[in-house]
């Protein structure tokens, strides 16, 4: 069975704002042309969606970088996102020995590592130290208030998610920026040397800089009186077995498989071409997603008749509001990985076919009039990412 595709009207290779049901019309004026084509279901909406949602989809290349010798990083935060209240996400890049200094913050940071290898390093308030290096799919956690660092031992790139919508990468603690604001009679009070061994110090927050690549982990550990800290702040998501499904797969990750990830818990979710990650909806938060590679359509429906769908790309942000229904659908040719994100040191989620198929079969019958051909295919167990032979979402 084919479902046909609500494909818009064509002027030449120019998509127009024409649905397959003849609403719409014509766009002869000023344009960005690009911006309908990685937007077919904003530019023609499916005759389903109703009412009016908040934006949900903000693109990291619409936000600006900022550049130091050893890296760049962009942010995404209520100020891009407004909708996007519980959590912010900074991109970052690291070159071979670049450094983002010693720091800390008021929310907890959780990173999942897209290329590359790099070096963390972290204390907790008991004195006990951690050294870890971190390569492709490996995710690090940080409780808030606890100090660290990363390096990179190569080019690498990286997703920080910090549990606070408002949250900057550029207004934290950061070592550089304390010893350039405090006098330094009192530095050298603090730690029993003569002021002049702060003559060099920065003269305000450095953020990223360039050092030489660091020898191997070994020699770089340091030996704390009081020991190593006792719950890892690394966590290898690839090496998870992941639950697979007719169509994809998922990787769950929170406090029960990581446990010093007390404030977020993630889902790695892969979509094959022609499969869609159900519809279902999460009870505990908000959902931040972020995009890793293919291309995918989001469908948010908020109850009272609101539904709107959304087209993302590698690099793009995507946020669904707390026990909101929505599916996604693989739209291109290659697979669909994402990452689900929440607030919460559990993940969770409500599968609608499940619902249905633990219910009363006939209260579900009479609730949408449907028969056997619907109730004979529910199933009591959850498939997270579903394809069906013969269904085709997006035919050529």
């Amino acid at each position: 069975m084919e479902i046909p595709r609500r494909n818009q009207g064509t002027y030449g290779n120019v998509p127009q704002p024409i649905r397959n049901d003849g609403a719409g019309g014509m766009d002869t004026g000023p344009r960005d042309v690009m911006r309908d084509i990685e937007n077919p279901d904003m530019l023609v909406p499916p005759v389903t969606d109703s009412g009016l949602l908040p934006n949900m989809k903000f693109s990291f290349s619409d936000t600006s970088m900022t550049l130091n010798h050893g890296g760049w990083s962009r942010e995404i935060t209520v100020r891009e996102l407004p909708i996007a209240t519980t959590l912010a996400g900074v991109n970052m890049s690291l070159t071979p020995g670049g450094v983002r200094e010693l720091h800390w913050h008021q929310q907890a940071e959780w990173s999942y590592m897209i290329l590359g290898r790099a070096r963390i390093t972290a204390i907790d308030s008991e004195g006990r130290n951690f050294i870890a290096d971190v390569g492709p799919g490996d995710l690090w956690y940080f409780p808030p208030g606890l100090p660290h660092s990363i390096q990179g031992l190569e080019h690498c790139e990286f997703l920080l998610v910090f549990d606070d919508g408002n949250f900057s990468d550029l207004n934290t603690l950061s070592i550089s920026d304390w010893f350039a604001h405090t006098p330094k009679d009192v530095l050298s009070a603090n730690f029993g040397v003569p002021m002049s061994a702060f003559n060099n110090i920065p003269s305000g927050q450095v953020y990223i800089y360039q050092d030489k690549i660091p020898g191997p982990m070994e020699s770089e550990r340091v030996q704390s009186p009081y020991g190593t800290i006792p719950l890892s702040f690394k966590h290898q998501l690839l090496a998870q077995t992941p639950v697979k499904t007719p169509g994809g797969s998922v990787r769950i990750v929170d406090s029960s498989n990581f446990p010093i990830s007390k404030n977020i818990a993630a889902a790695l979710v892969e979509i094959e071409p022609g499969a869609m990650r159900e519809l279902h909806w999460h009870p505990n938060n908000d959902e931040w997603q972020y995009y890793l590679t293919g291309q995918g359509r989001m469908t948010v429906f908020a109850g009272n008749g609101t539904a709107r769908t959304f087209d993302y790309r590698a690099g793009d942000v995507g946020y669904v509001p707390f026990a909101t229904g929505h599916y996604i659908q693989n739209t291109g040719n290659q697979t669909l990985w994402f990452l689900e994100i929440f607030k919460s040191d559990r993940f969770v989620d409500v599968s609608l076919n499940q619902w249905m198929a633990l219910t009363p079969r006939n209260l579900v019958r009479d609730n949408l009039h449907v028969g056997p051909e619907l109730l004979d295919a529910l199933r009591k167990e959850e498939w997270p990412v579903v394809k069906y032979p013969g269904f085709s979402y997006y035919p050529k």
